[in-house]
């Protein structure tokens, strides 16, 4: 891990008020080091940090993943109903989802058009709404 994705994930975290411990610092360098974007499954981000000098288990990922999520630097995105994607972007966008290699990429959010969403049942808000456009190579 370079001094540069280490001040990244440092800065990443402490923008969240989260303690940087020595996994948290390595699972975010490998999600923001760069200071791009990522969509990452806890397996994949697991298999990523396998590499690093930080060992972690699987479930410090699922764990440092969820931390993440509540404290706002990530969302969570599910498809399928059983297979989450987490994201680095929270802004409202739309997503495409490959099935062929099961993979989440971002979507052109100026292109989305959402012209009228229905009412919501009495006693709940709605908080968001997800788009994710199912695709496949041909």
């Amino acid at each position: 891990m370079t001094a540069l994705q280490t001040d990244r994930a440092s800065t990443w975290l402490a923008g969240a008020g989260l303690r940087p411990t020595r996994q948290r610092l390595a699972l975010a360098a490998l999600l923001v080091g760069d200071g791009g974007d990522r969509h990452v499954t806890a397996e994949s981000l697991f298999e990523a940090a396998a590499d690093g000098a930080e060992k972690v288990s699987l479930a410090t990922v699922y764990n440092t993943l969820r931390a993440f999520c509540e404290a706002g630097l990530m969302r969570e995105i599910t498809v399928d109903g059983s297979k989450s994607y987490f994201d680095t972007n929270i802004t409202d966008h739309p997503h495409f989802y490959w099935e062929d290699s099961a993979t989440l990429t971002d979507a052109p959010a100026s292109e989305l058009e959402i012209r009228r969403l229905p009412g919501v049942p009495d006693g709940a808000v709605m908080t968001s709404v997800d788009v994710v456009i199912r695709l496949r190579r041909t």
